[in-house]
This record gives C-alpha cells, structure tokens and sequence, in this order.
C-alpha cells in the first residue's frame, strides 16, 4: 500500500490545507488503496503551541498590516536569486520533519506550504532523505523560503512561475503549470453569457474582511442580488440576518463542496480578497473578481502579479461610491471588464496543462 504525505502549515482553514484536500480526493478517486495523510508540522512539534501561534498570526496581520508586510517581503521576497538560508526554522523543525518521515515512511510527499517544503529541500540536499517531493505553490509568486533545488516535481500555478524556476536551473520535465489545484466538486462551467444581476461577496474562510464597511452600500440594489459569505465571522452573519433584505443573502462557514459549487454556478461576478485558493476556483469557474481588500504579505503580492495578467481587477475605490450595484456597472462598461477577463481567461487556460492532474500524478506515483 502506497502512502502519501502532505505537509500544510498551521490548522487556520486556509488554502494550504484546501489544496491538500483537492489533491487528497483525486488520489483516493484514482486508487482508493492509496492512504492519504496531513500533517501540520507546526502542531506535530510543538502541540498546543499550534493554537497560540495561529491566534498571533492573525492578530498581527489585523493589527499592524504594514510592519506584517514589510517584514514578510524582507523575510522572503528580497533578493530572489540568492539561495537563502533560515537557520532557526532548521533547528526548531528539521529534527522533527525527520522523525515524521521514519514514523510513516512515506512514497510521496506533497508541501503546499513552504515551511515544509524547505525543510525537505535540505535534507534531500544532504541526502537523509530520498522520497519524491512535490511543491504545491498555492499562490501567483514563489518567494524564498520555497525548497526548489532538490524538490523532484513543481506544481505552479502561472506560466510566469515556470519561467521563475527554469532561471533557477530547475529542470522543465520536472514543472507542470496546473493552476492552483481546486477540489474536483469545482468542476468546470463557463457561462457563454453573463446578466451580471448575482454578485457572490466574499471574505475568506474566517470572514476577516471589510464586508461590514461594504454593506451599507449593497442595501440599496435594485437588480442585482448579492450573496455574502460570512466564513466563521458569526457576527457579520447575524448583522445581515437581522437586516430582512431579499437581495442580500448571507451563508456562514460551508464546508459541503458541492453548495459551494452551486453558489459558483450561480455567480456572475465576486468581490472579494485575492486570496491563491479562492481566485483559482473563480478561473476554474470562469467567474471575474473584482478585489475589494487586501491583506498585507501574500494576498497584495497576488493582487500585483493577478492584475498585471488581468485575472482580476482591483476594485479599491468602491468607498467612493453610493451603491456596490451601480459601481460593477459602471466598472464593467468603462473598463470593457467581461471581454478582457473572457480574453485573458482563455490565454491563462490554454498555458496549462493538458494533461489532467490525476495523470500527472499517477506517473509521479508510480514511475
């Protein structure tokens, strides 16, 4: 029986632990024999730790974005070309990724975190290990604290990112451009024409955007019903609930992929933050995003390189207006929104992969 590991970072709901799972339901799919298993190794070290670390981390994001972000680039994204090395990381993990490794003698390991994913660079690069590796990059850049000389398969998400690589002396047969792995209840389903008149608001997993700050301007619709999903933020959820508007509808925290699907299906535009999971099921359903908050780190580096490509559009300035409903409008007929995004969305999908990735995966297995 084969066995295949995969390596997320923390237990937050993020989209680490979301491509695991998509990756995790097209292997049992393609042989049920395979055993599967996620460990967060930030909770296998250390325990309760985990909890305590995941609660700062998102108080820090909130509470001081800018110094989050500021060290967040320096940390990982200056000096792109230098191999950088994170001596503390190594001592307070690598004793313990390899006593992982021993305990469930893996055929495979799958990172989509970088953490991880450093951790095993090493020790193939001091030969300790020889089981295969795949990085998973779950967002629109690679920074540097990403193992990639030993690391034997690259998933990206972005042609662009393959080009990264290939200047990194990573051999090309070992880089697949797959997009950011959605759960295979995402199925695609482009709609040939749009009304725009439903509008899906998001906010992620825990609900910490500013939907608040953007409700009193979606109250006011004429035509367009807006769907928001609240995540965890009981509160938001309540608040909408409590307001009785037909065109607003409010969902809490969904873990059935297949609602989430129907929600999709009957989506026209999102507004939403650029996190890597949630813009890649939007391309998977062929579905605009226009981006009305940012967290600092990741998501502003997505935000930069996604526009850049117009995947997605920055919608920052929708304080400005009156109504959410008049400012889509409005965007999408100055900017020619639907027709650009159709376009670009086409050049995106014919640079992936042909190959589907239960295949790529069934080679990788069993080469």
């Amino acid at each position: 029986m084969k066995k295949v590991l995969f390596m997320p970072f923390l237990q937050i709901p993020s989209g680490h632990h979301q491509v695991a799972d998509a990756l995790t339901e097209i292997i049992s799919k393609m042989d049920q024999s395979i055993k599967c298993e996620k460990v967060d190794i930030l909770n296998y070290s250390y325990g309760r730790v985990e909890r305590m670390i995941s609660k700062i981390y998102i108080k820090w994001i909130h509470s001081f974005p800018k110094t989050y972000h500021w060290i967040y680039h320096k940390l990982v994204c200056d000096n792109l070309e230098k191999d950088k090395h994170y001596h503390l990381y190594e001592f307070l993990f690598l004793p313990f990724v390899k006593r992982l490794i021993r305990e469930i003698k893996p055929d495979l390991i799958v990172c989509s975190h970088a953490l991880p994913s450093y951790m095993l660079n090493k020790l193939k690069h001091d030969k300790l290990i020889d089981t295969p590796v795949i990085n998973v990059y779950t967002d629109y850049f690679i920074h540097s604290f990403w193992g990639t000389s030993h690391i034997d398969y690259h998933f990206v998400s972005h042609s662009s990112l393959r080009t990264h690589l290939l200047e990194k002396g990573i051999d090309k047969t070992r880089i697949f451009v797959t997009g950011i792995p959605t759960h295979p209840a995402f199925h695609k389903k482009i709609k040939e024409k749009r009304s725009l008149r439903n509008c899906t608001v998001m906010g992620g997993s825990l609900g910490v955007g500013v939907i608040d700050e953007l409700l009193p301007k979606l109250v006011n619709s004429k035509n367009m019903t807006f769907t928001v999903l609240c995540g965890k933020n009981k509160k938001l959820f309540e608040t909408i609930r409590k307001l009785g508007n037909k065109k607003i509808k409010a969902y809490g925290y969904i873990t059935n992929r297949k609602e989430m699907n129907k929600i999709y299906e009957n989506t026209d535009v999102v507004i939403t933050k650029p996190g890597g999971i949630t813009i890649s099921e939007c391309l998977t359903k062929g579905i605009p995003a226009l981006i009305y908050h940012t967290l600092p780190g990741q998501e502003k580096i997505n935000l930069n390189e996604l526009s850049s490509y117009q995947l997605v559009f920055k919608f920052d300035h929708w304080k400005e207006m009156d109504s959410i409903e008049e400012g889509i409008y409005e965007f999408f007929r100055e900017h020619q929104g639907l027709r650009t995004f159709s376009n670009n969305l086409k050049q995106f999908q014919d640079t992936l992969e042909k190959q589907s990735l239960e295949s790529i995966l069934k080679e990788i297995l069993y080469s």
